[in-house]
């Protein structure tokens, strides 16, 4: 049998043996998020201005994929750190808050944390950097307070009246505005929530930080202000 042969053969034992390893730890996150999966693509995951979501976790998991190679070559003589076990605790906690009382950026941020915990266990501090920006990516999945939505959305949508009513005017059409309120001829037209753009903003942020990733240029200029040009 050829060398190339043997490598293959002794090759699948030893990736047999790494998916028998971590079976529990894939058994233990798939008790914990399947509900949770579930409930977000028959609730918050299946209306327009979250759809986002189900995008942000197919990437970030590509994205760990991807960075695994890296993540092995970066363990290599690297002790795991105990630092992970109060990570782990704090995320199970934060889970068990969030599934208990119905807080979504509690249960749904917990697997930040818990992924963050296994990195430090298995891996060490070096693997970790190596898979940073998947988990930074998963915070994009994460659902927003209402109350942090309304506070940020708020000023948006003024924005968005006063823009509207003076591009109107300027073309022509009788308007006027009361708050997000605008009144042309006799009808009367509400500025909605989603007209705001937050959604459509966070979404768009993730995609420029993923093509910044992928890219990876080097000019620390270049990315930051690429980043902060996606928002206008």
């Amino acid at each position: 049998m050829s060398p190339t042969m043997n490598h293959v053969h002794s090759g699948k034992p030893a990736l047999a043996a790494q998916l028998l390893a971590w079976l529990p730890v894939m058994l233990g996150l798939a008790v914990l998020y399947l509900p949770s999966l579930y409930d977000l693509f028959t609730g918050i995951w299946a209306k327009d201005e979250q759809m986002h979501g189900p995008i942000v976790l197919g990437i970030s998991c590509w994205l760990i994929y991807r960075n695994w190679p890296a993540m092995l070559e970066a363990s290599r003589g690297e002790q795991p750190s105990a630092w992970g076990w109060p990570v782990f605790v704090f995320g199970l906690l934060l889970y068990a808050l969030g599934r208990s009382q119905d807080i979504l950026i509690f249960e749904v941020g917990s697997v930040i944390w818990l992924l963050i915990a296994l990195a430090l266990l298995n891996f060490g501090p070096k693997a970790l950097k190596a898979q940073w920006f998947a988990l930074f990516f998963m915070l994009f999945m994460v659902p927003l307070p209402g109350a942090v939505v309304d506070t940020v959305t708020m000023p948006m949508k003024m924005a968005v009246s006063y823009v509207a009513e003076h591009v109107l005017f300027w073309v022509g059409y009788p308007i006027g505005r009361s708050g997000v309120i605008l009144q042309i001829g006799q009808y009367m037209l509400l500025v909605a929530d989603a007209c705001a753009g937050l959604h459509t903003l966070l979404t768009l942020e993730a995609l420029g930080l993923l093509y910044l990733n992928l890219v990876r240029r080097d000019s620390l200029f270049r990315n930051v202000g690429l980043a902060i040009l996606i928002v206008p």
